[in-house]
């Protein structure tokens, strides 16, 4: 698993070819992975009750807070580095380790301030049985790691497969037997215990921690550098339930935090597993700019393609799908749901610039981009929560906006970037999803009433059949390249 020399595979077609494996691999497992998790989720929803999302979206800031500080970071710089070897890699075991013990400690300590802090004094058992998942951590970050420094997505993905099948399991079982919002807490758990067995039993990477760091500046600085990053990236993302977690109630935050898990669906189950093989193939090209400038874009405009018919599709099907998936008692995210789904692909967009610039050693990049969103979103949090769970929906939108176009700015010059080609890019799915959504809105307004699954249905079929339509008569080209990377024959694989 380790190395000390850089392969030949990381040039030319060779490198193409394993990065096009990984992405079936790592997308292909996170739809099945997901497609199991989605059934489970949506009928744990119609089990529990919005109070009971909202008093778990709560414990979660505390939870995203704190693995800031995992070690996750020591453990990327494993991927970025040209070279590792069995000492850097005990560091590495070593830094995760005490990290997480350290943060599984804190947790435990501080839960009565937290639970005083929201005023729900449920909470304190909750985190302090949530801190078992601190002891899981080293045991997935380190293996994951050394698995994505060689591109091999394909055992990650079979842990990831039963790991999502057995965390389904406990939270649908829980919740059917009553569990109540111990269903949330208790699905992750397994979800990161039973990783953190398969992926060391699937490796067999284990190797005696080291704690002498004298000689690991390179991978302290680096990791240190994306755990601000990441404080950044709580800030924005955590800090409307941590702002309206006072404000609002149990069941109001409910309701929001679940139309955005609904929302951001694409967003946060299949972008982030599609950067992490980009994060390694941009690694392999940091050299040559002009060659990650091409592969960004053909990433960005394939991702794009499928990431605008989603949401836009999102927007405008938003009751159906709702009263659909959610059933009656979720009826008040349908107002919410359009807002949400149109900042998403701002969000999408904007999350796509990290494995480039981080790639290139100059982490000083993501510190801005993140320190920019750390001061945008929770600025149209702290103005919209003055008008409900809308204003924050409507801080999401605002926020996003303007995060993506300095994050462009601030991007473009390190990766030899011309923001005028990502726009061109982007224009195709762009134009071929607005159109399919005002078409659709057209229908909709012209059915008859009839229950929620039928018009859902048709009203997806439509618009697929004419987005798919669109693209074939106005950007056939497009959909070549995508049938092209996944039959292997085009090189926006090494990227996308």
């Amino acid at each position: 698993m380790t190395t000390d020399r850089k392969s030949e595979e990381d040039q030319g077609p060779g490198l193409e070819e394993r990065v096009r494996g990984a992405v079936l691999w790592r997308s292909g497992s996170q739809v099945v992975a997901q497609i199991v998790a989605w059934a489970s989720t949506f009928l744990v929803i119609r089990l529990l009750e919005p109070s009971d999302y909202g008093l778990f979206a709560m414990s979660q800031v505390v939870l995203v807070f704190l693995n800031l500080m995992n070690g996750h970071g020591f453990a990327s710089a494993l991927v970025q580095s040209e070279s590792i070897d069995g000492r850097r890699i005990a560091q590495a075991f070593g830094m995760l380790l005490l990290l997480n013990g350290a943060l599984a400690l804190v947790q435990l300590l501080t839960a009565p301030l937290v639970a005083a802090y929201f005023r729900q004094p449920a909470l304190v058992d909750m985190l302090r049985v949530q801190a078992l998942l601190y002891a899981a951590t080293p045991f997935i970050a380190l293996p994951s790691a050394l698995l994505s420094r060689e591109i091999d997505f394909r055992r990650q993905a079979k842990v990831n497969l039963v790991s999502a099948f057995l965390a389904a399991a406990t939270a649908l079982g829980c919740a059917l037997w009553g569990f109540g919002v111990w269903s949330l807490v208790a699905a992750p758990i397994v979800l990161f215990w039973s990783r953190a067995i398969g992926l060391t039993l699937m490796t067999r990477w284990l190797v005696w921690p080291s704690f002498r760091f004298a000689d690991a500046g390179g991978m302290l600085g680096y990791g240190g550098a994306l755990v601000l990053v990441q404080f950044f990236w709580f800030l924005q993302s955590q800090a409307d339930v941590f702002i309206a977690g006072r404000r609002l109630g149990t069941h109001e935050l409910g309701l929001y935090t679940t139309a955005l898990f609904l929302t951001q669906i694409l967003a946060a189950k299949f972008v982030p597993p599609l950067n992490e093989v980009a994060f390694a193939a941009y690694s392999r090209i940091q050299a040559d700019r002009g060659r990650m400038a091409l592969a960004f874009v053909r990433a960005t405009r394939l991702i794009m393609l499928i990431a605008l018919p989603f949401y836009l599709g999102l927007a405008v099907t938003a009751e159906p799908l709702v009263l659909t998936m959610l059933g009656p008692k979720w009826v008040e995210t349908i107002a919410i749901v359009p807002i949400l789904a149109l900042a998403m692909p701002f969000l999408t967009l904007q999350i796509l610039f990290a494995p480039a610039t981080n790639a290139t050693g100059q982490a000083r990049i993501a510190i801005r981009t993140g320190a920019a969103g750390a001061v945008l979103l929770p600025l149209a949090f702290l103005i919209g929560v003055r008008f409900g769970i809308l204003g924050l929906a409507y801080g999401w939108l605002v926020g996003m906006i303007l995060l993506t176009a300095v994050t462009a700015m601030l991007s473009r010059a390190a990766i030899s970037l011309d923001l005028g080609a990502v726009a061109r890019a982007v224009k195709p799915g762009l134009l071929a999803s607005t159109a399919m959504a005002a078409l659709i809105l057209s229908l909709d307004s012209l059915l008859p009433p009839m229950p929620p699954q039928p018009r859902l249905a048709l009203l997806v079929f439509t618009g697929v059949a004419v987005y798919a339509g669109l693209l074939l008569a106005f950007a056939r080209p497009l959909v070549l390249e995508l049938i092209g990377m996944i039959r292997s024959r085009s090189p926006a694989a090494a990227t996308a």
